[in-house]
């Protein structure tokens, strides 16, 4: 008996063996599968961190770049921050030019005061051109010709002595601050 007990229990162990040796193939089996879903999902996870990288990278670039464009921003309007106010102080030269030039010359009958209040006007206009030099405010310049960017032609008029196009005479200064137009010359243009 105990011989057939023996032998009952080495068929249960084949039989027992067996069939692990199947689960093993199997699990071997399934093992590959998970190892490919896992090589997939390894290949899948490095596509997305490639392209967050790449998001990453574009966004930083624009970033800097928005950065970039604020700082010379703010380097433009510290630099121009004036602009207005040197705007405003253009009728004041015009005024005072216009003064300047309806007190008589000294060959004319003009009294002593009168010349006096013209050297005054005078000062000041010439303290008023230094100081425009000094921020880098200057008058627009009519030797080099026309250029519409710079002058803007109010009328036509005939001259034999000036070419089609010329400047013949300047109606209001312009000037320039920094290299920003502050206002063009108002000019007269041969025909």
């Amino acid at each position: 008996m105990a011989d057939k007990h023996h032998e009952e229990l080495g068929r249960e162990e084949e039989e027992i063996a067996a069939p692990k040796e199947e689960k093993s193939l199997e699990v071997e089996e399934g093992a590959e599968t998970s190892s490919d879903e896992k090589e997939e999902r390894l290949k899948k996870c490095e596509e997305e961190l490639q392209a967050c990288e790449e998001k990453y990278l574009r966004m930083h670039a624009e970033f800097e770049n928005i950065k970039k464009r604020m700082e010379r921003e703010k380097d433009k309007s510290v630099a121009y921050a004036q602009e207005q106010f040197a705007r405003d102080l253009l009728p004041v030269m015009d005024s005072l030019e216009l003064a300047l030039a309806s007190i008589p010359t000294p060959e004319e009958e003009a009294d002593e005061h009168l010349q006096k209040l013209k050297e005054g006007i005078q000062l000041t206009l010439d303290q008023f051109i230094k100081t425009f030099e000094k921020h880098h405010i200057k008058v627009v310049d009519i030797d080099q010709g026309f250029n519409p960017n710079f002058h803007e032609a109010v009328m036509q008029v005939e001259s034999e002595e000036h070419e089609s196009g010329q400047i013949v005479q300047v109606l209001q200064k312009g000037y320039t601050y920094k290299e920003r137009l502050l206002r063009p010359a108002m000019v007269s243009v041969a025909k």
